[in-house]
């Protein structure tokens, strides 16, 4: 990821973040919503994980990372207009690769609950529910029910 994209990369993390909001309070309330722009404005510059950026003609339409443990895909964020399209499912298969050939067995990712259209997109790829419960997101500040996946490498 460039510096020139620092802020795309923003923008698409923020609008993914919005359109996977329904029936969700805590993403009406205005506190939330501007600590989550800045933090997907800020994340570009201070990310130490593994991003990797998806483009369709020359645009970022999507990216993802692996932050915190190397077997945990962290963020896995598609540009609305470019949902359906198999993008979320083409960076979730670069990043299992990644965990795969760093010789992990297992693959994990997080997402709310009310995450509907995440969860079919990690289960299309292989992933299971293997916890579902409450949360704290420090991103957020808020406390939200979610699910842990996991998928099975060897």
């Amino acid at each position: 990821m460039t510096i020139a994209d620092h802020h795309v990369v923003g923008e698409v993390g923020f609008a993914a973040w919005k359109s996977s909001g329904d029936g969700e309070a805590s993403f009406e309330n205005p506190d939330v919503i501007e600590a989550i722009r800045r933090a997907f404005f800020d994340y570009p510059a201070a990310a130490k994980g593994d991003v990797a950026i998806a483009e369709f003609g020359g645009r970022v339409v999507g990216w993802g990372a692996r932050e915190d443990d190397p077997d945990y895909i962290s963020d896995i964020w598609v540009d609305p207009a470019f949902q359906g399209r198999g993008v979320g499912s083409a960076l979730v298969r670069h990043f299992l690769e990644r965990v795969a050939i760093e010789g992990f067995s297992v693959a994990k990712i997080h997402t709310r609950a009310s995450n509907s259209s995440a969860i079919r997109l990690y289960e299309r790829r292989g992933f299971k529910i293997v916890w579902r419960g409450r949360e704290y997101s420090t991103s957020m500040g808020v406390e939200l029910e979610k699910v842990h996946l996991e998928k099975r490498l060897s």
